[in-house]
């Protein structure tokens, strides 16, 4: 499989296609120090057989934020230090982190913008990053990552809603171009040309008059002239659309930008894919084979495999997929994809992290705080020989699906499949009952059942069962 063929990345030699994209874990305490929770998230995704793991967002400045890494001082570096270290003894997955400066924001609603900061303030951002990825490069990690997606401050500059009307302004691309040219140039001066930094942008903003993959291409080619060892293409997360909640801080990934950045179930699967395909199409043609990986709804191994199979890109990004199930990676190598805990992006981890609460899947035993181990002894949940009672039935605009409850199940897994369709996860709930408004009447629809155990573990699948939703009158009129 093109997914488990090794990359370079500069002088980094990647072991497979599969990357954990940076995920925000509120593992750590308000000190930002690296603790052994944040090292058992990461192990865990280096034993589970990711090739190129980004840790979390590290900010390069102090300031108050809550539960959020640091690299902001050389304090830091033991911690960050025993983390990389630990991570390279579980395997060979490469370890990068993500490296990010953010503009103050108040419980108010109210937000810094880029032109509120000073020439000064500016100069001091861009050595805060060249002595952050140096850092990152004296704690024995495999490369860097800079974050210029979604709401922070190099996406800031970058975005066409930038308003500033000096050298880093808004109107023009080179102006929104200058802020993360000098933080490369720092970047190199203080961390060496030869350590691997990629950079993480968006490939659309996905707000009012932002930027789209016509600008994102030129935006990918500049990077590659800049020396970026990779890029890492994201979407939206942005604060413009963002709807404040009255005592909280402004959370920039629940309005529509942020559901691009996040897509729940609603949203279709690999979502940002042939966006991604023209990003890496402008760079090859003009003289750059610079790797290209893209998140967005990609944890079906058949659309990860189908995405590097065509060109589409060179990395796939995997977050909430890895989260529920960090032997992602392992599975699909040896083809038990039945076993894998299926992602059915209800984004609980998505509301936590907008909370600043320890970000954990919904689908892991209740109260735990890492996924559970992989143990293929463990006996996984059973049907009793009445399984066969599962049922469909049709009613007015919606089907609805009744089963047996399953021995040892914490929920189950909902599959539907359409006349000509193979059979997709759809929902997991804790009851031994689901209701599906997304029918269309006058069509057949046939659904099955997987009982999972505590750990996600899913069992065998219930009896299939078809329904024929009635067409409604007004098509017989």
């Amino acid at each position: 499989m093109k997914l488990f063929e090794p990359l370079n990345i500069g002088s980094m030699l990647v072991p497979n296609r599969v990357m954990v994209p940076a995920m925000v874990t509120h593992l750590c305490k308000e000190d930002g120090v690296v603790t052994q929770d944040t090292v058992e998230r990461y192990v865990r995704y280096a034993s589970g057989g990711a090739g190129l793991i980004i840790v979390e967002a590290m900010a390069v400045h102090q300031v108050k934020s809550g539960p959020l890494l640091r690299i902001s001082d050389d304090r830091y570096v033991p911690g960050l230090r025993e983390l990389a270290r630990k991570v390279h003894d579980a395997s060979d997955s490469k370890l990068v982190p993500q490296i990010i400066h953010f503009l103050k924001v108040a419980r108010s609603g109210w937000r810094q913008t880029a032109d509120m900061l000073s020439v000064a303030e500016i100069d001091q951002i861009v050595e805060q990053f060249g002595d952050a990825v140096r850092r990152a490069r004296e704690a024995g990690f495999d490369g860097a990552e800079l974050h210029s997606a979604h709401a922070y401050t190099l996406s800031s500059f970058l975005s066409r809603a930038n308003p500033r009307t000096d050298e880093y302004g808004g109107q023009t691309l080179e102006g929104r171009l200058r802020l993360i040219g000098r933080v490369m140039e720092s970047v190199r001066r203080k961390a060496g040309a030869d350590f691997p930094v990629g950079i993480r942008f968006n490939v659309e903003e996905f707000i009012k008059n932002g930027y789209t993959v016509v600008d994102s291409k030129r935006i990918a080619l500049r990077l590659a002239e800049l020396g970026a060892a990779y890029l890492s293409l994201s979407a939206g997360g942005k604060f413009e659309d963002a709807v404040h909640t009255p005592g909280q801080v402004l959370y920039p990934y629940n309005g529509y930008s942020g559901d691009r950045c996040m897509p729940g179930d609603w949203l279709p699967r690999a979502l940002h894919a042939d966006l991604a395909a023209e990003v890496k199409r402008h760079l090859i043609e003009n003289g750059h084979r610079i790797p290209v990986g893209v998140a967005g709804k990609l944890s079906d191994p058949h659309d990860a495999e189908r995405l590097l199979a065509e060109g589409k890109a060179d990395l796939v990004g995997i977050a909430r997929g890895l989260l529920a199930d960090p032997d992602w990676p392992n599975k699909v190598r040896r083809g038990e994809l039945e076993r894998i805990v299926q992602c059915d992006y209800c984004n609980v981890c998505k509301a936590l992290d907008g909370t600043h609460r320890t970000v954990i899947c919904a689908l892991w035993p209740q109260g735990t705080i890492q996924a559970p181990a992989d143990n293929p002894a463990i006996q996984v949940p059973q049907w009793t020989p009445s399984a066969a009672g599962l049922t469909a039935i049709a009613r007015e605009s919606r089907v609805e699906l009744k089963w047996p409850k399953a021995a040892g199940a914490s929920h189950y897994e909902v599959y539907r499949a359409e006349a000509r369709g193979h059979a997709e996860l759809i929902d997991a709930v804790k009851v031994a009952f689901w209701v599906d408004n997304a029918v269309l009447g006058g069509h057949r629809y046939t659904y099955h059942v997987r009982p999972c155990a505590a750990s996600g573990r899913p069992g065998p699948r219930s009896a299939t069962v078809g329904v024929d939703v009635p067409a409604p009158s007004y098509l017989n009129r």
